[in-house]
């Protein structure tokens, strides 16, 4: 059963990351064209596009792409309900998934963020003039630049990443 529960903790995991990559790349006005955007489209298509169709013009109102963000919410609500329909082998009933499904977003996109960040201390430290790290530079930017302002080069190397890293690490440790 650790099994089962270990592949639909990844399955669920790519699913509801890629709609947050998704949604975060339409915020930031980054074109899909390259990957990961081609890979988020790919596995969020399915029900970004109906729920764009269905949902009112107010909730992507502006740079949020509110369809994007239902579909990660109703995935993880569908994780949660997977989940303990498995755990308690169908003995299951209550609002009991709504905090599992909150805590599931929440790891999701703090994850998400980590590996992101990982990515790009790596192909900086690599090869910043690597074709991808523009796209890398412009997606963990914003969630770098805050720390960035604050904390000043220590002998020529920038910590903000390994700050943010560590402040996201901290945060899954608070999520349990």
């Amino acid at each position: 059963m650790r099994i089962l529960l270990f592949l639909l903790d990844i399955l669920f995991f790519i699913l509801v990351g890629a709609a947050l990559l998704r949604a975060w790349m339409n915020h930031l006005r980054v074109p899909m064209q390259p990957q990961p955007g081609y890979f988020a489209m790919a596995v969020t298509d399915w029900l970004v596009q109906p729920l764009r169709r269905v949902l009112p013009a107010a909730i992507g109102k502006g740079r949020i792409d509110g369809a994007s963000l239902v579909a990660a919410v109703l995935l993880a609500a569908l994780h949660a309900a997977v989940w303990l329909l498995i755990a308690t082998g169908g003995e299951w009933s209550g609002a009991a998934w709504v905090p599992l499904a909150l805590r599931f977003l929440l790891r999701t996109l703090l994850q998400g963020l980590m590996l992101l960040l990982i990515v790009y201390a790596v192909l900086s430290w690599v090869n910043p003039r690597a074709p991808a790290m523009g796209l890398v530079d412009r997606l963990c930017g914003p969630i770098v630049a805050p720390v960035r302002r604050v904390v000043p080069l220590v002998g020529g190397i920038d910590l903000s990443v390994l700050i943010v890293i560590v402040l996201l690490q901290i945060g899954l440790m608070l999520l349990g």
